[in-house]
């Protein structure tokens, strides 16, 4: 497996009150094959017999139904400090999963759960960037003042700010911003380094709905992995639409887990 960057996204997991409903789902629509863990009540996801998710059976029936993120770290009990330093919480202290890594669940300051990973004998995802695995993940939040230096002082990001058409505003003071794309630290700022992002929840969505991470996965054909998703007892929260990157498109799952899927303007017709 291929080292991750510190700070980058290196692992995506969903939890689901019926495994093998998600083993069906998931593998109908992505072609995705399940090995399981030893009796554990969990599955890895395999892509063309590459690592790139797990399905994990809720433990407690409280717990959201929904897709988690992980980022990487080389030292999780500095990061973990770092988190508390400013301004997020840790849910779950650092603990050792297996052989495979040292794993930790924290907030930022806007209330999005994300994971922590420092590996051991799992770096993380060996396909992505690929049909069928992992392409993008972005915290979507009521309070970009506050989640922005966050993540730019736990994890170095540096970030780019972009107006509906995908362009790069940093040069206008006036320009209306509502999406910004993170770089690791040490790379050039900009789309082509981004590993990740953060758009804001605005008055047009629910009150109640909280801060959240969108996980993407890349498909060849967006519209019919849309349909697919349906068939298969899923929902459309967005259907396709263009965007500057390729085409999008906003799902659940069967049991109620949110998504997306990107076809790569690559990949497009």
């Amino acid at each position: 497996m291929a080292a991750f960057a510190h700070s980058a996204p290196c692992w995506v997991d969903v939890q689901l009150s019926d495994l093998e409903a998600g083993k069906r789902f998931y593998g109908g629509l992505f072609g995705w094959t399940f090995r399981a863990g030893d009796g554990m009540p969990f599955a890895d996801a395999l892509s063309g017999g590459r690592l790139v998710a797990a399905l994990a059976a809720k433990k407690d029936g409280r717990m959201p139904t929904a897709w988690g993120v992980y980022f990487a770290t080389d030292d999780i009990r500095a990061t973990v400090a770092a988190i508390r330093e400013h301004g997020g919480q840790i849910i779950t202290d650092p603990v050792r999963a297996g052989q495979a890594g040292i794993v930790a669940q924290a907030a930022d300051p806007g209330g999005a759960v994300f994971g922590l990973w420092q590996p051991q004998e799992r770096e993380g995802f060996e396909k992505q960037n690929e049909p069928g695995s992992f392409c993008w993940t972005e915290v979507h939040t009521r309070q970009p003042e506050k989640v922005d230096p966050f993540y730019e002082k736990v994890f170095g990001f540096r970030g780019t700010d972009l107006d509906e058409a995908g362009n790069d505003v940093s040069g206008d003071a006036e320009a209306l911003v509502d999406f910004r794309m993170w770089s690791p630290e040490g790379a050039e700022p900009g789309p082509d380094t981004a590993v990740g992002g953060r758009s804001v929840i605005t008055d047009a969505f629910p009150a109640e709905l909280p801060s959240y991470f969108l996980t993407y996965f890349t498909v060849a054909d967006c519209d019919a992995a849309a349909e697919l998703a349906v068939q298969l007892g899923g929902r459309v929260s967005a259907p396709p639409f263009d965007i500057p990157y390729g085409r999008m498109a906003v799902l659940h799952d069967d049991q109620g887990a949110l998504f997306a899927v990107l076809q790569p303007s690559e990949l497009l017709p």
